[in-house]
């Protein structure tokens, strides 16, 4: 599988990373095979969330056994009401106590990467949840620190000049940050991870609710309507259109299926879009796309 570098962590990321949402609540045994598949097929980037379930604790149990082949992100910030009950997000302790469960969770004695979960503008410049990342690194507990969010949030994190990534939204649906965000940080070297790099492939599900996170992007692509959606490798063309957009070092794709691992594999084996084909998607959200469509 194709390797980028991952900005000025100098890590050699493959183009394709494992989202750890979607396998909360999954058995062991489909962990174990969706892991030890992706990292057969080449994969070596795993990207979590201390709020995903379950999700930290069966890497951990999974993959922690092939540790050396691959690069483990994680993110903190949210109270899930676990160990500290009382404690508000954002609060200094709350992301100490995350970091090391993290690390007990995930069974490892460091993460390659930590990134602030969506963290506001407002807590962002306190200054406080960075120092505890800092202090994290300090300590050796985790190698690089990033950011992960979209729109106003994410350019004044680039501003910083403190994160060594900025994991945002980037996907057919969602191009607002190619113009506005990404920029600023490839101006910085910061590494590039794109999520939802796919807009979950909503346009391929059946009955999608409103209240799904997914759905406005369903409206967006109703607006859009691309040309190519109706095509049987619609969602190949999605992901291969993310993996063009110049700075996106990788894309983290999540599933449950353990079958899709090959399949994505596959796919990026084909490297970008053509050059014309990845400007008429371009061309298609500049005339179509709504101003007030914000990174999700």
């Amino acid at each position: 599988m194709e390797t980028r570098t991952l900005g000025k962590t100098g890590m050699q990321v493959s183009v394709l990373g494992f989202g750890g949402v979607q396998i909360a609540g999954q058995s062991l045994t489909t962990v174990e095979r969706l892991l030890g598949s992706a990292l057969d097929a080449g994969l070596n980037v795993i990207d979590t969330a201390e709020c995903y379930g379950d999700s930290e604790d069966l890497i951990g149990r999974a993959v922690a056994n092939r540790r050396s082949e691959y690069f483990l992100f994680t993110k903190c910030g949210h109270n899930d009401g676990e160990e500290l009950p009382d404690v508000p997000d954002w609060d200094p302790r709350l992301l100490e106590a995350s970091i090391d469960r993290s690390l007990r969770r995930l069974r490892t004695d460091h993460l390659d990467l930590i990134q602030l979960h969506s963290c506001s503008l407002d807590v962002l410049r306190e200054g406080k949840v960075v120092r505890v990342l800092e202090k994290a690194r300090g300590a050796g507990k985790v190698r690089f620190i990033g950011y992960s969010g979209d729109n106003e949030d994410a350019r004044y994190a680039i501003k910083m000049d403190v994160f060594d990534t900025l994991q945002t939204s980037v996907s057919i649906a969602d191009q607002q940050e190619i113009d506005f965000t990404l920029p600023a940080a490839r101006e910085r070297n910061m590494g590039i991870i794109a999520k939802r790099p796919i807009a979950e492939a909503v346009w391929t599900q059946q009955n999608v609710e409103k209240n799904d996170y997914a759905y406005p992007y369903l409206e967006r692509l109703q607006t859009l309507k691309y040309d190519f959606l109706n095509n049987n490798d619609s969602v190949d063309t999605a992901l291969r259109f993310t993996l063009t957009v110049p700075g996106v070092d990788v894309a983290i794709v999540g599933t449950a299926n353990p079958d899709r691992w090959h399949q994505n594999a596959n796919v990026v084996a084909m490297g970008n879009l053509p050059q014309d084909q990845y400007q008429s998607i371009r061309a298609v959200w500049e005339e179509r796309a709504d101003q007030h469509w914000l990174g999700q």
